[in-house]
């Protein structure tokens, strides 16, 4: 499985810290800092979703995501 240049830079900031959570806005003006629409930050998660399974990323509702556990 290779992951894309956005991906790894989205997977890079949860694994930082894996028990904080982060908002999507943080989120997108880290990784996604040219990127207008907000909804990338759901679309490159249900990539890494995709090809490091369901659970690699936790959705935390009202909030944003955080890193689960990976294979």
């Amino acid at each position: 499985m290779t992951l894309s240049e956005r991906e790894s830079q989205l997977l890079e900031r949860l694994a930082r810290r894996p028990n904080q959570v982060f908002e999507r806005n943080s989120l997108l003006a880290s990784v996604f800092p040219d990127a207008d629409d907000p909804g990338v930050v759901d679309t490159y998660v249900h990539y890494l979703r995709k090809k490091l399974g369901r659970d690699s990323v936790k959705t935390v509702r009202g909030i944003g995501y955080r890193l689960g556990p990976l294979p």
